[in-house]
């Protein structure tokens, strides 16, 4: 009698044994083949979801644009009287524009109102984002003689040569402006980067010619587009 107990106890256990496993390999089963919806949804932002994806092996160039001056410093005034801070700004969102429709870049924007940033932080937010270009939009100017014109582009450390020359290439092409070259130049904006930088002053705004290429919707556009083109040139080049 007891054997037949034990025999049928054995059994109710085992029954009990592969019942659970039975059940342990249906949950695995099915959560293999269920989304991770946490994962999914941690790593999904709104802006992602707006944009293609880009492929792991093929990651975006991060641009990272300052307009100079901003805030408590105007910058130059222009031959009109308008401040060279509201030029920079107006033609550095539209280069940010463009590049957003560029799947290869990936811009940023140090200041995206009339707001002042110390020199050194703006190469910081460079830094920081690990840029492949850092670009200083300014205007240029020259009181003491109205007619000096043209563009010139400034780089520091001797491995953003590269890049000013094909800033400054780009935008002499699209403006007609005078060449005036790239120089090598202390400027804290640049000395402060440890990302390929560079400096364009565009055009002189005390030039009146120039200035109002330079204000102009039509020529800021040109300008733009030059800058997204040579940035194109330049990792093309490398």
């Amino acid at each position: 009698m007891r054997l037949i107990r034990r025999r049928s106890q054995r059994r109710k256990l085992f029954l009990l044994m592969s019942l659970a496993l039975l059940f342990g390999l249906l949950w695995a089963i099915k959560s293999q083949s269920a989304p991770n919806k946490l994962l999914y949804g941690a790593q999904q932002t709104p802006d992602e979801s707006a944009t293609p994806a880009v492929p792991s092996d093929t990651a975006p160039l991060v641009i990272v644009l300052d307009a100079g001056h901003g805030g408590h410093d105007p910058g130059a005034d222009g031959a009109s009287g308008k401040y060279e801070k509201n030029f920079t700004l107006a033609l550095t969102e539209k280069v940010y524009q463009l590049l957003l429709k560029e799947p290869e870049f990936k811009p940023y924007m140090t200041r995206t109102d009339d707001t002042f940033i110390e020199l050194e932080d703006r190469a910081a937010i460079a830094n920081s984002q690990q840029a492949d270009a850092f670009l200083s939009i300014h205007g240029n100017t020259f009181t003491s003689d109205t007619s000096v014109s043209g563009t010139e582009t400034y780089y520091y450390e001797l491995g953003s040569a590269k890049l000013a020359q094909a800033m400054q290439q780009a935008i002499v092409k699209a403006t007609g402006f005078r060449d005036r070259g790239i120089k090598q130049e202390d400027w804290k904006v640049l000395r402060y980067s440890e990302v390929p930088a560079a400096l364009l002053e565009v055009g002189f705004l005390t030039n009146a010619r120039e200035e109002a290429f330079l204000l102009g919707e039509k020529g800021q556009n040109q300008i733009a587009q030059a800058i997204v083109d040579g940035l194109k040139n330049y990792f093309q080049s490398k």
